[in-house]
């Protein structure tokens, strides 16, 4: 039997060339081993000691296909693809159809659909109702929540913003993802921000690693490689909120480290219990675009991991790819792609960071983009190359396009033909299409790319990871992860362990087969 992860090459040399096997013995061997595979895989019915949860922003089934593709090839697999088990997502929300990120983060992170752009509450709380989200009824305790209150370490890893759509469900309540900051916050309601630093579960979290200072900090400046962002709120009450986090960690007696650069991040003290790292004004760079001050999503994760491991029983962990979806919104496939793949090896790394035999690791997205890859482009040609002609206009195109997109996907230009003035398509081959900054062509143009309606894959692996099967309710991860965890309202249920299970089914059978030579006596 073939180990679990064997890597069949579809790739091979032959006098020098390299050539792409297709021959009907290839295929056999194949279908062979993925049967054996999955003959190999047992239920684990242990007890998740520790939970780990990716969400990679914006990475839909296109987005997946795309970095296998070109990691490795149309036959490669992705590290969280080669997990047993697997399922699909349903991503609306509570009053879409096409969701944004704090809906749908609320409804992976607290187990309920909720509102567009609402966070950390119920659907009874509309957008920007302040006084309605204020009501206690209305909030939804989130996963690090449940790990803090059955004993365990809780934190999350973000390339966004720390105060950001996906991570901040997981302690804020809100019913506007941007009143990130006082400056867009009704007096009413407390910003999110503080909410972080102030309010239980946020000020309790172990780990906080990301970006977001112009949200916690009075007159942030910019820098060469740091900018101010215009998306994002700045601080007008003059309130220092990092040194408000280091305060109280002072005053309750904890082992606490504050961090902003990856080098202060890679020599963090090994008794740290809480960890807080801010490393950019608004979000952390691209990762083709990061600095050696600014640290990769790998980085974070695996100190994170550090961190977390100190607590005995165990942990809960998200990590958010969230430049994913930047890049998507962009139109920049190239760069979207290479987050993907950033991301992956952060689930590599936690991977072998933990034992499968205890840890409960879940790869998914929040929500898809309308990114596609079109016309038939050869086995092994560049997945950001083009194909063609078109017959409609004799141009070629692009293999990945967008179905909305913004101002820079408008790959039109103005020709002369026959004396006056034409616009045209651009053939696509007069441009470098493999750059990181170029834009795919759309079919609408916005003001930028929107996000894409259709199901998401969730990848699992660990104990109960069986549970995700076939295509569930997005929030369906919230109960799968507590069940697993035994947390929330699973805390009590009873435990079966993998080697109790099989000595139930061995005694059934000796039990039965008794049974059947009484029968015949």
């Amino acid at each position: 039997m073939f180990a679990r992860g064997v890597v069949v090459l579809l790739v091979f040399v032959i006098s020098g060339q390299c050539v792409l096997r297709k021959d009907r013995q290839y295929w056999e061997e194949l279908g062979a081993n993925e049967i054996e595979e999955a003959l190999a895989i047992k239920n684990n019915l242990g007890v998740a000691k520790n939970v780990i949860l990716f969400i990679g922003d914006g990475m839909g089934a296109h987005t997946v296909t795309a970095a296998r593709i070109h990691k490795g090839g149309e036959g490669h697999r992705l590290s969280f693809e080669k997990f047993p088990h697997i399922g699909l997502l349903k991503t609306y929300s509570a009053d879409k159809m096409v969701p944004d990120s704090a809906s749908t983060a609320t409804a992976l992170l607290g187990g309920v659909k909720t509102n567009h752009k609402t966070l950390g509450v119920d659907a009874s709380v509309s957008n920007g109702d302040c006084e309605a989200s204020l009501r206690p009824e209305a909030k939804v305790e989130s996963l690090a929540a449940h790990a803090l209150r059955a004993g365990k370490g809780a934190g999350f890893v973000t390339t966004m913003r720390v105060t950001h759509a996906t991570p901040a469900p997981v302690y804020a309540f809100s019913s506007d993802r941007n009143w990130e900051c006082d400056a867009l916050t009704p007096a009413n309601c407390k910003d999110i921000a503080r909410q972080m630093i102030e309010d239980w579960p946020g000020r309790d979290l172990n780990v906080i690693l990301g970006g977001g200072r112009q949200s916690l900090i009075p007159n942030a400046t910019a820098l060469e490689n740091d900018p101010l962002s215009n998306w994002a709120c700045s601080r007008k009450d003059g309130r220092n909120l990092i040194e408000d986090y280091k305060k109280n960690k002072k005053s309750r007696g904890l082992n606490y480290t504050f961090v902003n650069n990856t080098e202060q991040l890679k020599s963090i003290p090994e008794d740290t219990d809480y960890l807080f790292g801010i490393f950019a004004n608004a979000h952390l760079p691209y990762e083709f675009q990061r600095t050696p001050e600014s640290p990769s999503i790998v980085d974070m994760t695996e100190a994170a991991i550090k961190v977390l491991q100190r607590n005995e029983n165990g942990f809960f962990l998200m990590v958010e790819g969230g430049n994913i979806d930047m890049g998507h919104h962009r139109g920049r496939a190239r760069t979207a792609i290479d987050e993907a793949l950033a991301m992956e090896e952060a689930v590599k790394l936690a991977y072998n960071m933990t034992d499968p035999s205890d840890t409960l690791i879940v790869v998914t997205s929040d929500h898809a983009h309308s990114m596609t890859i079109n016309g038939h482009p050869n086995r092994g040609d560049d997945i950001f190359g083009t194909v063609g002609p078109s017959r409609a206009d004799g141009l070629n195109y692009t293999t990945i396009a967008y179905g909305t997109g913004g101002p820079g996907s408008r790959q039109y230009e103005i020709q002369v033909v026959n004396g006056t003035n034409q616009i045209v398509r651009r053939d696509p081959i007069q441009d470098d299409t493999t750059d990181f900054m170029y834009e795919q062509i759309s079919a609408i143009t916005l003001d930028e790319n929107k996000h894409g309606g259709g199901d998401v894959g969730v990848y699992a692996s660990g104990p109960y990871s069986h549970l995700f099967h076939n295509v569930h309710e997005q929030h369906y991860v919230y109960y799968a992860i507590s069940y697993a965890a035994r947390m929330g309202k699973y805390a009590e249920r009873p435990t079966v362990s993998g080697a109790f299970s099989m000595q139930a089914h061995l005694l059934l059978y000796f039990m039965s087969l008794l049974l059947v030579l009484i029968a015949v006596i």
